[in-house]
């Protein structure tokens, strides 16, 4: 820290004096203030500085920290929280395009899962935007960040014992392969809202597709972004002639699939 000749000065009359800090003049105190906020400030830029080349200088330096973690295995494990919660934990992924109704659905099977004493968590798409997923776009690269973060909770869910409902457009094939493939055979049911575009434009409950067309958002999913639909779905809910079934019909279809597997009992 760098002092003017007469800040230091009343520096050493102050020392001299044995008076301390309190007792300087009141121009030298916000001398000493002023410099030693600007001193702290420099240094604290100069470290965070220092710390993102390091991190842009070794990519792989958070790969190799994690090559030496080791899992922690605890006695109680998922078949003890499957059997205290009287059920098997598994991933409902319902994908889709907007307005399909993949919302609609997992609000609709976790109320009807809730009704037979069943543990239910809904991971919606966009309320996980409005926290963990809160510092991503909607670029390809961010989309596919959004869906391993959601794939990852999801997991942790069914791991829990919890029949975790992930409700989010997931438009790439790939991204959501990538969630299956961290599950155990099984686990992993997706669920493929398969509406056609023009049923989902025309219902735009949230005026979304409207904007897309009119060119104020970009990369939307349907419009200017492609959508990759499922190949080999669990379940599929399609319309049924001109109309589509009540949530509570999609939802029960759901509800047979988990009680013919097993899902409902430990």
């Amino acid at each position: 820290m760098i002092i003017n000749s007469s800040l230091r000065i009343d520096l050493v009359r102050a020392k001299s004096t044995k008076v301390g800090f309190a007792n300087f003049p009141l121009s030298c105190r916000q001398n000493v203030t002023s410099a030693w906020s600007k001193f702290v400030s420099a240094k604290w830029k100069e470290a965070s500085l220092k710390t993102s080349t390091e991190i842009n200088s070794n990519e792989g330096s958070v790969c190799n920290k994690s090559m030496n973690i080791v899992w922690h295995k605890c006695s109680v494990e998922k078949i003890d929280r499957q059997e205290l919660l009287q059920q098997r934990g598994c991933v409902i992924w319902i994908t889709g395009l907007g307005g399909s109704g993949k919302s609609t659905l997992a609000c609709a099977l976790t109320r009807a899962l809730h009704s037979r004493g069943k543990l239910t968590y809904i991971l919606d798409g966009d309320n996980i935007r409005h926290g963990l997923n809160s510092d991503l776009t909607f670029k390809p690269q961010d989309r596919a960040e959004n869906i391993r973060r959601i794939g990852e909770v999801a997991t942790l869910f069914s791991d829990a014992g919890v029949i975790c409902i992930a409700s989010v457009i997931s438009p790439y094939r790939k991204d959501r392969d990538a969630c299956r493939s961290i599950l155990p055979d099984g686990d992993f049911i997706e669920v493929f809202m398969d509406m056609p575009l023009h049923v989902c434009e025309a219902r735009d409950p949230k005026g979304l597709y409207k904007l897309a067309r009119a060119g104020k958002i970009e990369g939307f999913t349907g419009v200017d972004d492609p959508y990759e639909a499922p190949l080999n779905s669990e379940i599929v809910i399609q319309m049924e002639g001109e109309g589509c079934s009540s949530p509570e019909v999609m939802a029960e279809k759901v509800v047979c699939y988990l009680d013919a597997k097993g899902y409902l009992q430990a």
